[in-house]
């Protein structure tokens, strides 16, 4: 079964996804630029197979809900994620999503002056 919630942070909402497979389940909380998951993620397997994509993640252990997931310490960042200020064994789940919706509001903020600028250009 897969559950989507959605979950209200300080800074935005982020949608925590929940799917259940026989004896486990695996649990996320995505924003817009990247996310947080269980145990199972593995951050070495992603910068080193995909440093191209910029992946914007962090893994924390020991969860069973997304409101331990918000609690837990991240335990490992990608390189990304880490350049966002997310920092393993000091930044919480819920400090993570944070910094991910502060940076997705930044990117918006320049995609708009961006649309602005190309619309003075052209008219």
């Amino acid at each position: 079964m897969v559950e989507m919630t959605p979950i209200q942070l300080n800074d935005g909402i982020a949608i925590g996804i929940s799917i259940s497979y026989p004896k486990t389940r695996l649990l996320s909380i995505t924003t817009d630029v990247g996310y947080i998951m269980c145990g199972v993620l593995n951050i070495v397997g992603i910068d080193s197979l995909h440093a191209e994509r910029k992946i914007i993640a962090a893994r924390v252990t020991g969860v069973k809900s997304f409101e331990d997931m918000l609690k837990a310490k991240v335990v490992e960042a990608t390189q990304e994620a880490q350049k966002l200020g997310i920092t393993p064994d000091i930044s919480t789940g819920e400090e993570a999503l944070g910094l991910m919706l502060q940076y997705s509001k930044t990117l918006q903020k320049l995609q708009y002056k961006a649309r602005e600028v190309n619309h003075e250009k052209c008219c």
